[in-house]
């Protein structure tokens, strides 16, 4: 099977002995830090304040220093001395402070939200530790508050540091993820030149990866049915599913929640790509019976095998998006949402199930991830290679 060719060109670069060292802030369950690890960089140390995260984190990466507390008591000086490193000889600072102040999801959403101002805390960091690339992700709604403000200031404050700074919106389905999602990236440099990745995947490039490209060789399961791990027993049949399996000897949180029988009722009704819609007007929950029909357009839906699943939220909850499998009549497992956010099999989710979906619905990406630090990486080795052929 041929393997995504973004994925092949990383690892072209981890042959090549190209390497690099990150920082990662705000990691949540590691989707920066296992993008960034999948091109080639090593991940010094990391931090954040929630323990589930923690726990899922440190099973995956047992060798990383990680610093569980609010990142308001975090100091440079300490990330530093648990890396071993000093200032400026860390290449990289990445992270995504909390997006929900900005998300379109919260409507009481804006710069009022304490947590909207976490950004300075990330800028701090970055000041303390000087690195050659910054690399900060959240969601497309910090343009849209107060005119952009937040944006405006985390550009301000990075360029006061001496870095050169862009930022950009990348949707994750053209970079190979099997998913429609969007997120806004910042990408600053100490000199160095970033060229930002470009897509792999759409209109005259590699068709989209689906739903089933990415999760149809899953085990089936019914209601409330499956296991913690289970070891394969079955092949591959998609090159996205080879490439996630990787070499991972088990599966890992593949189990289905538990619905409702009203929910059973309704899915019934729901045939793929269906939704809310579909259902009899007398099972629909009371405020949906007002709805109108064009509201609500992925609510109580049912993934389609050949199209893209939809953003993969803090909970896979039938009442807020498609979520309800394509084929069996359940909700979709950790691990699949995992597998729509292009996590390895190998990586297991820790934790309550309930904050196993959490830490999935927040993470980046991995393979999005990945294309940002295929780019920073190659623009650091070009650096590097100007520096050696100086001296």
């Amino acid at each position: 099977m041929v393997k995504n060719n973004r994925l092949e060109w990383l690892e072209s670069l981890r042959n090549g002995g190209r390497s690099a060292n990150c920082i990662d802030l705000f990691s949540g369950a590691g989707g920066l830090s296992e993008g960034f690890r999948l091109a080639g960089f090593r991940i010094l140390a990391a931090n954040d304040f929630d323990s589930h995260c923690a726990e899922t984190f440190r099973a995956n990466n047992p060798f990383v220093p990680f610093f569980l507390r609010p990142i308001q008591e975090l100091s440079p000086e300490e990330l530093l001395q648990a890396a071993g490193i000093k200032p400026g000889e860390v290449d990289c600072v990445i992270g995504g402070p909390p997006c929900q102040a900005f998300s379109v999801y919260n409507h009481q959403r804006g710069m009022h939200d304490e947590r909207s101002g976490l950004f300075r805390e990330y800028l701090r960091i970055v000041a303390g530790i000087m690195p050659r690339f910054v690399v900060m992700e959240n969601v497309p709604g910090m343009s849209s508050i107060e005119g952009g403000k937040a944006i405006q200031e985390i550009k301000s404050g990075l360029s006061l540091l001496g870095y050169r700074v862009e930022n950009r919106i990348l949707k994750a389905e053209e970079f190979g993820v099997p998913q429609e999602r969007r997120r806004m990236f910042f990408v600053g440099s100490l000199g160095g030149e970033f060229c930002w990745p470009e897509p792999t995947h759409g209109k005259g490039l590699a068709p989209f990866v689906t739903v089933e490209d990415a999760i149809g060789d899953l085990p089936a399961l019914n209601n409330a049915e499956g296991a913690e791990a289970v070891s394969y027993t079955w092949h591959p049949l998609t090159s996205y599913q080879e490439l996630l399996r990787d070499s991972a000897s088990a599966l890992y949180n593949h189990v289905s929640p538990s619905l409702s029988p009203i929910n059973l009722e309704r899915m019934r009704f729901i045939p793929p790509g269906g939704s809310w819609r579909d259902i009899p007007v007398e099972l629909l929950p009371a405020g949906m019976k007002r709805a109108r029909r064009c509201d609500h357009t992925k609510r109580y839906g049912r993934l389609h095998p050949d199209g893209l699943a939809c953003t993969i939220l803090t909970k896979c909850d039938p009442h807020w998006g498609a979520f309800f499998h394509y084929r069996q009549n359940r909700s979709i497992t950790v691990r699949e949402a995992a597998r729509l956010q292009s996590f390895p099999d190998s990586f297991r989710f820790r934790g309550p199930r309930v904050e196993q979906y959490r830490q999935v619905g927040n993470a980046v990406p991995v393979i999005l991830a990945s294309a940002v630090a295929g780019n920073v990486l190659m623009s650091l080795s070009k650096t590097k290679e100007a520096t050696r052929l100086a001296c």
